[in-house]
């Protein structure tokens, strides 16, 4: 019963060595989701009259003109995966991206089935981005490391 034991206690032990590649894992991730938002991004500023063109007549966006839809959809493809590789506001980022691509996917009937798995891939990255909590080599980390080392100041009429 002894060995048994110890041998529980090493597995238990030895099974939190991956913990350690936690930030490398969130850092690919984010990398990742990153390019593949901002290649978008790129590939509509590039071509903004195609880009128009389908925001009219292809992608059918609930609540917006096509204009200002292709607007907003190409700044956030731009925008939020700065801040996402940067881990600066990385659950905004991450939560704005995540809306976008659910939006992507109601506004494009014509969307394969294999598109359709690419964005629930990208999904649920994005939602383990939003979810965990592995910050360590973000901005993120940093600001909230020393905003707590501060001083603590009153904000908008409360403590902070």
């Amino acid at each position: 019963m002894k060995a048994l034991s110890c041998m529980a206690r090493t597995y238990y032990r030895a099974s939190h060595w991956p913990e350690y590649l936690s930030p490398v894992m969130d850092l690919g991730l984010r990398l990742y989701l990153a390019q593949v938002f901002f290649k978008s991004g790129l590939t509509k500023i590039s071509n903004w009259q195609g880009t128009l063109y389908l925001f009219n007549d292809v992608y059918q966006v609930p609540l917006l003109p096509p204009e200002a839809a292709a607007t907003l959809a190409t700044s956030a493809e731009l925008g939020l995966p700065i801040l996402l590789v940067l881990g600066l506001l990385g659950r905004l980022s991450a939560a704005g991206l995540f809306i976008l691509n659910a939006v992507a996917v109601i506004s494009y009937a014509d969307l394969s089935e294999g598109g359709i798995n690419q964005h629930i891939s990208w999904g649920l990255l994005l939602a383990v981005l939003l979810t965990l909590n592995h910050k360590s080599w973000s901005m993120d980390a940093w600001l909230e490391k020393h905003l707590q080392a501060a001083p603590r100041k009153k904000c908008v009429g409360r403590d902070a």
